[in-house]
């Protein structure tokens, strides 16, 4: 049994990553935003919440609670392209000023910790063809990717002078039960209200990497034994590039297996700023950590239309 604090466990991946601990027998807090009743919490696996900043003050009282934790997954930061672009200082400070927080909390209190410090594939940026490897040229395309690249240079930087154990997941899209926001959400959103016909921006051509969060927190969890102080940076991806179309289209075919549904779907052709034509993982790395990815996308949508409807209230 291990001791683990999660920053960020309030939110979509956090909750499922904290089940996920608390399941294989981990004692798991949480730091970040957000008012959670303790019983809530609970029933993620969340033993404690501390509502508030992550800055020393507040690492110091889970601390003295609960003790030194032995791994800390860093989720806290901003969490979407689109809010970058719209406040980049509010992003810069949730995601890099936290970031400093955590890891001279770490340098001078907790150093025999291992940290998994959570990224994205938007530091990868645009212009890359196929399956992008964790050595690609990082050319982020966004506040958002920018952000996230000096997240990993700041913990790279305290791997280095101070020998801090780190990895870096860098996730590419994640989506499941929870998930209220981003494509998904917003057709699931649309399809509920009878809007007809469906038209969503970009080409409908752009690929990403779709990930069930379920397995996405299975490959966090094996992560943790692979931090050190060179900071190994693995992509957490399937390497199969599915587009936003295809995508569109297995949503409306398991809305439709529910309650008839149109079948008129088209793109607007404008493309939002800050988003890359593909983004796809080679996983290579992650795949010689022996991990597998065992839900299929099929039935990874099924189970975010049931959920929906259930949160949502949409008539089954």
């Amino acid at each position: 049994m291990k001791y683990i604090l999660i920053t960020g466990a309030h939110g979509f991946i956090g909750k499922h990553l904290a089940l996920r601990l608390a399941s294989q027998g981990h004692v798991v807090t949480g730091l970040g935003h957000g008012i959670w009743p303790a019983t809530e919490a609970r029933c993620w696996g969340v033993s404690h919440w501390l509502n508030g900043e992550i800055h020393t003050g507040n690492l110091r009282i889970l601390q003295q609670q609960f003790g030194t934790p032995d791994v800390l997954f860093h989720l806290a930061g901003g969490s979407s392209v689109g809010a970058a672009i719209a406040n980049p200082r509010e992003d810069f400070s949730r995601t890099v000023a936290s970031t400093v927080e955590l890891l001279e909390w770490l340098r001078l209190e907790a150093s025999d910790a291992q940290l998994v410090a959570v990224s994205s594939a938007a530091v990868y940026g645009a212009g890359h063809e196929g399956p992008i490897p964790e050595g690609a040229t990082l050319q982020p395309y966004s506040p958002y990717g920018h952000h996230k690249r000096m997240m990993e240079s700041l913990c790279k930087s305290y791997g280095d002078t101070y020998g801090l154990q780190v990895a870096v997941a860098r996730l590419f899209s994640v989506f499941g039960p929870e998930l209220k926001k981003q494509l998904l959400w917003d057709i699931c959103t649309r399809l509920a209200a009878g809007e007809s016909p469906l038209v969503l921006g970009g080409t409908g051509d752009e690929l990403r990497d779709w990930t069930d969060v379920r397995e996405v927190v299975r490959a966090l969890e094996l992560m943790s034994s692979e931090a050190n102080p060179e900071m190994s940076v693995i992509n957490v991806g399937t390497g199969v590039g599915t587009s936003v179309r295809q995508i569109a289209q297995g949503l409306m075919a398991v809305w439709g297996s529910h309650a008839p549904v149109t079948d008129v779907l088209s793109f607007s052709g404008c493309s939002r700023p800050g988003d890359p034509f593909s983004l796809v993982a080679d996983p290579s790395r992650l795949n010689r950590l022996g991990f597998q990815w065992h839900s299929s996308l099929t039935n990874g949508l099924a189970d975010y239309v049931d959920w929906f409807r259930t949160h949502s209230g949409a008539n089954r």
